[in-house]
């Protein structure tokens, strides 16, 4: 059976997606930390991150970087952390959050509760950007 994120990049379960390509799939953490914290995963069900060979990694990696432009232009920040933690869905996945200060990277602060409209747009404009890139 399929994993919830493997579950989200095919479109089975909702989300508010802000990029995506054959190999890879971004989309909005429900719990974010801040407005335009995305997670950005591969396609593909592999747990762990490391496990994946030098060049999906590389790929990855190009992706990602190509979302935090997004990010950063959708919502103009000081810097857009990456963090890659992998405990709590086993699927690798990174977070890029919208910096103005590094406690913005600070997982144990609450979370935001943004309604349905505000996500909406916060992947709209996240999408916008990646469009043009």
């Amino acid at each position: 059976m399929a994993d919830i994120f493997s579950r989200i990049a095919a479109g089975e379960i909702p989300s508010y997606k802000c990029a995506e390509s054959d190999e890879f799939y971004a989309f909005l953490d429900i719990n974010p930390l801040v407005k335009g914290h995305t997670l950005v995963i591969p396609r593909r069900e592999v747990d762990y991150i490391f496990d994946m060979d030098e060049a999906e990694t590389a790929r990855y990696h190009q992706f990602a970087r190509k979302v935090a432009i997004a990010i950063k232009r959708a919502f103009p920040c000081v810097k857009v952390g990456m963090a890659v933690l992998g405990l709590e869905v086993p699927h690798a996945h990174i977070h890029l959050v919208p910096m103005q200060s590094e406690r913005d990277m600070l997982f144990s602060n609450p979370k935001l509760q943004l309604s349905a409209d505000e996500m909406a747009d916060a992947a709209a404009r996240i999408y916008a950007e990646f469009q043009k890139l």
